[in-house]
């Protein structure tokens, strides 16, 4: 079963949702209250749970718990992925220091930096590589993911010593740069100025509607 990317992503946002609730001791909640909340269409909401098997009831809503337990197993990794991450600056340490980095889903094996009051030292508990060492550290750790967040000079230099190890198949890029890479790596970027500029366009928009 084939699934779009867009819904991938309004699952994760649904079962963040849900987690809150749970932690809030909520009990149901319908598709329009979902929709509301997360500024998604009910009917969306209903096609996109629907699509996994219908665990609603109509006029009674989704068991907050079931629903939560129901993504979670969708989402749910068969394994735990082992992940490395290429630049300890002030952008990589609050990565590090992020909660979404004590998830079972992977393990930070390995981290990489040219900084040597970085390199061969733990960082948060991991220990350091210089980034020369790209390749061979994630090929004897098998490291499969590598989260991407030096400078936009030094990405494309970085991923082509990352694109060495037999074991990357992802790449998770925290930077502006075109990076090249080979058509067997899944690429993903996460540019936040893309999203702050789609945001204050929006926002002069509705102020002209004003």
């Amino acid at each position: 079963m084939k699934v779009a990317e867009p819904m991938v992503e309004r699952l994760i946002q649904y079962y963040r949702l849900l987690m809150l609730m749970k932690e809030e001791g909520r009990k149901v909640v319908s598709s329009l209250q979902m929709g509301e909340m997360l500024g998604i269409k009910a009917s969306q909401v209903r096609k996109d749970l629907s699509y996994f098997g219908e665990i609603g009831k109509r006029g009674v809503g989704y068991h907050v718990n079931r629903l939560c337990a129901h993504i979670e197993n969708i989402l749910a990794s068969p394994r735990v992925w082992r992940v490395a991450l290429a630049g300890v600056g002030n952008l990589g340490t609050a990565l590090m220091g992020h909660t979404a980095f004590q998830s079972y889903k992977f393990n930070v094996e390995a981290l990489f930096d040219v900084d040597p009051e970085k390199v061969g030292r733990k960082v948060m508990g991991v220990e350091c590589f210089h980034s020369d060492d790209i390749a061979r550290v994630m090929e004897e750790r098998n490291i499969e993911v590598l989260l991407l967040a030096v400078p936009a000079a030094a990405a494309q230099a970085c991923v082509d010593k990352a694109v060495a190890s037999p074991t990357l198949k992802g790449i998770l890029a925290f930077t502006p740069a075109t990076v090249v890479v080979p058509e067997r790596i899944l690429f993903y970027r996460v540019d936040i100025f893309v999203k702050l500029e789609k945001l204050l366009f929006f926002l002069k928009e509705q102020e002209k509607q004003h």
